[in-house]
């Protein structure tokens, strides 16, 4: 290759000629392609390099500050979220409470066995539909193959038939998902 530097001001580009060694390829590429310009780079004086460090260590600290504020400011949300987070399900389960004050209330005046059944199972099916609508769900066990994703074994017994083998025989307490994530997990007896 050969250089070519044109002179007229110490701050221009430097020109670039490719040089064609190879006679048997010849070169259909036209001056301006053969010729690459290459930027003489700026020299900087002592103070200007110092000017630009402190401009970018005030940048830097910006950025951190700002990131630092971020991070405290997304911390502050989450907790405020979880702190508020169960407001609507408990803002929706206060009628039942309301409901089971006047059942308490009602069946300090009755004697009637039947009215004060039917009342807590009205109330027992308002719980269940609120939980339904915010997605909570029970985990079917009975008769059901014994699943440790779903169930903890309390206990194991001789199965009264073939068939429960390996299966939930009993339930102790109900499981229950939330959104198809298990927040119980239920506790059974399985048959051996």
């Amino acid at each position: 290759m050969k250089n070519k530097k044109h002179s007229e001001n110490p701050d221009e580009k430097i020109v670039v000629e490719q040089a064609t060694d190879n006679i048997a390829e010849p070169s259909t590429a036209s001056a301006t392609e053969q010729e690459q310009e290459i930027p003489v780079p700026k020299s900087y004086t002592e103070e200007e390099y110092q000017l630009k460090v402190n401009e970018l260590n005030d940048k830097l600290l910006r950025l951190h500050s700002e990131f630092d504020n971020f991070r405290k400011r997304s911390f502050k949300e989450k907790i405020d979220m979880s702190r508020t987070a169960s407001e609507e399900v408990i803002k929706d389960l206060l009628p039942v409470l309301d409901d089971f004050d006047r059942a308490m209330a009602s069946m300090k005046d009755t004697d009637k066995v039947e009215a004060v059944k039917e009342g807590v199972q009205l109330i027992y099916s308002k719980m269940k539909a609120i939980f339904t609508t915010k997605g909570i769900q029970e985990i079917k066990s009975i008769g059901e193959n014994f699943d440790t994703d779903f169930h903890e074994a309390i206990t194991s017994i001789p199965a009264p038939t073939e068939e429960l083998k390996n299966k939930v025989v009993d339930e102790i307490q109900k499981g229950y998902m939330l959104h198809n994530k298990v927040i119980r997990f239920a506790k059974v007896v399985t048959g051996s």
